[in-house]
């Protein structure tokens, strides 16, 4: 095989495996995502709602006593059923049911809707007001949290657990708390109160900004004649296995930030297999939660004390149930005393300039870390603080992405100039590497000792040629991170018909942009958009800015790429296809003007009328 061949070969082999691999990480996990939607909208179809039969579930609450870990609570955390002899809650068929059996007091700020069940006192219904589930603007707003009597419980709790031993009555799910108000606002905080009727009074003080962090304060006051010793605790806690995006680049599910450096990032199919259901870490100051690809629910116990901080699964009614908690230090009331505790709770969207502004506020360690920017961090952060500033100066995402594409560019020009400089002079040195061929035509060794010779007298560098698409590599790969897992990506609109520039672009070439009803008839990779046909003819132009290979075979496969590529970004975020065609289009430009700064002839031309030159008949 010659080695030019071989080359081309290998390019080849690379690149199907790049085609592969997005397959296995993308595009099944979508075709996967698709199909559990379609199987959900069947199902409810078959069970419309009501003529479901009402079923009932143990529901969640702290347990009075560490000493022993009952039966569906999640081991070596704080127990999640009923106490003794409470009876199972009966599950409603919708949240708004479920809102509607208990009474509520109810959160209205600009960023939230939802309710405060003061059956439980758990914060168990938050919807968010900015953000919908379609880029329609009428279509419903995200729930993220809701009732453990309803459909898929999601909800954050706070609140004090027993020592060992000890048989003190404390609130549970079933208390039911009395409310100073029936409205929490921004600056208008609620205070419940209950009294277990043994000398201890319990209040619950929470209070809400105007985006997404609650305040919990926790309270006991002892007007009993003996101490109490308590053991203060937060959790969030998520009955039922989501559906989630099965994106590799992406974690959905168990998170945390426990101290200054143990992070825990552990997916629900993990935390089913995790050592007895469960991973305790031990530490002061940081968070945890449970996270979606845009939204998530945590708690952030004092920063100055230490927790316990456990991430659990367990069974539950043939389910599976997720938790994180935070078990703090005991401490005893004594009689005529009082002690209190402070939480935060976060329930919403994981906006970058908020999350930071959490972590400077309420001083909660590596709060920002909950939108998983990656290993790289180092790269997609402050790219993504480049196009936020970009985006707050022209309001359009799409536009901030090419500015920072000509900004990158910059930054690597004088790589990239000799680079591209190299290839102008190895486009000059042909004819005689051409005769460097034909001067040993059987002796492979010595026509690359004097092609190495003939490089160094010239000061050619023959890779030079590949760094600018070595450059390129990491950027694409942070850009297509930071378009994928930041919410103000989200339903960012371009221009035209792009109107999220996370989703791939929906206009259909083949299908002339939905004319043609045969979308369901067609295989997921024919469904490409016009920004990737746009995409293909860039970097088309791009290869033809350089010599057509000699090798016919190596002229063939060349020709390909273009194609192959078209169809494999066809399933990318359109933001990201914009910026590699924009990226192509500034590529062709450079090597344009540097090979005319060079002498050296630009191949474009002459290659496009190859191309398109109609093969004369044979007579």
């Amino acid at each position: 095989m010659k080695d030019d061949n071989k080359n081309v070969y290998i390019a080849i082999a690379l690149s199907i495996l790049v085609i592969i691999g997005w397959q296995f990480f993308y595009g099944y996990p979508q075709m996967q995502k698709q199909r559990q939607a379609q199987q959900a909208a069947a199902t409810q179809s078959a069970n419309p709602a009501g003529q479901s039969t009402p079923v009932t579930r143990a529901d969640a609450a702290a347990d009075n006593a560490l000493a022993h870990t009952p039966v569906g609570s999640p081991p070596n955390g704080i127990a999640s059923q009923p106490a003794a002899g409470m009876a199972p809650v009966e599950v409603m068929k919708t949240r708004a049911e479920a809102v509607a059996a208990n009474p509520h007091v109810v959160i209205d700020t600009p960023a939230i809707a939802g309710s405060i069940d003061l059956k439980g006192g758990r914060i168990d219904d938050v919807s968010l007001k900015d953000y919908h589930e379609t880029v329609d603007k009428t279509s419903p707003i995200i729930d993220l949290f809701s009732p453990s009597n309803g459909p898929h419980p999601y909800y954050a709790e706070t609140g004090f657990v027993a020592g060992a031993g000890d048989k003190v009555d404390l609130p549970n799910s079933s208390t039911v708390w009395t409310a100073d108000s029936d409205r929490l606002t921004p600056g208008k905080p609620v205070t419940l109160t209950w009294n277990n009727g043994q000398g201890l009074v319990f209040t619950r003080t929470i209070s809400v900004d105007d985006q997404y962090m609650f305040t919990v304060k926790d309270a006991v006051a002892n007007n009993g004649s003996a101490p109490a010793t308590l053991l203060p605790y937060a959790l969030i806690s998520r009955h039922g296995t989501p559906v989630t995006s099965n994106y590799s680049v992406l974690h959905e599910g168990l998170i945390g930030a426990i101290g200054d450096n143990r992070e825990a990032d552990i997916t629900y199919a993990a935390m089913d297999k995790e050592a007895g259901n469960s991973r305790v870490l031990d530490g002061t100051g940081g968070w945890l939660g449970i996270t979606d690809k845009y939204w998530a629910g945590v708690i952030a116990p004092p920063q100055d004390v230490p927790y316990k901080a456990t991430f659990s699964s367990y069974a539950d009614n043939n389910n599976r149930d997720y938790q994180t908690d935070a078990l703090l230090p005991a401490r005893t009331v004594a009689p005529g005393a009082s002690t209190d505790v402070t939480n935060h709770v976060f329930a919403g969207a994981k906006v970058t300039a908020v999350l930071n502004k959490y972590e400077s506020e309420y001083g909660i360690k590596n709060f920002g870390n909950l939108i998983d920017w990656g290993w790289f961090y180092f790269i997609t952060k402050p790219l993504f603080q480049v196009m936020d500033f970009f985006y707050k100066l022209t309001g359009n995402f799409g536009v901030a992405i090419l500015i920072v594409t000509v900004i990158i560019k910059g930054i690597f020009f004088p790589l990239a100039n000799k680079s591209y400089a190299s290839m102008a002079r190895m486009k000059q040195l042909q004819p005689q590497l051409a005769a460097l061929k034909e001067r040993f035509p059987d002796d492979k060794q010595k026509q690359q000792e004097a092609t190495m010779k003939l490089y160094r007298e010239q000061k050619v560098n023959p890779v030079a040629g590949c760094l600018p698409m070595v450059i390129q590599i990491p950027v694409f790969f942070a850009l297509y991170k930071v378009i994928f897992i930041t919410i103000e990506m989200r339903h960012a609109p371009f221009f035209g018909w792009i109107h999220d520039l996370s989703a791939p672009d929906p206009v259909h070439v083949l299908t002339l942009g939905g004319l043609l009803p045969i979308a369901q008839y067609l295989p997921g990779f024919l469904l490409i958009g016009i920004w990737p046909v746009i995409m293909g003819f860039s970097m088309f132009l791009q290869m033809k800015m350089n010599p057509e290979p000699p090798d016919p075979v190596q002229k063939q496969m060349f020709s390909y790429m273009p194609l192959i590529f078209m169809f494999m970004l066809g399933t990318f975020p359109s933001g990201l296809v914009i910026y590699w065609t924009w990226n192509n289009t500034l590529t062709v430009l450079q090597q344009y003007l540097i090979a005319k700064k060079q002498g050296a002839k630009v191949e474009l031309w002459d290659n496009l009328a190859g191309t398109f030159r109609r093969t004369p008949r044979k007579a």
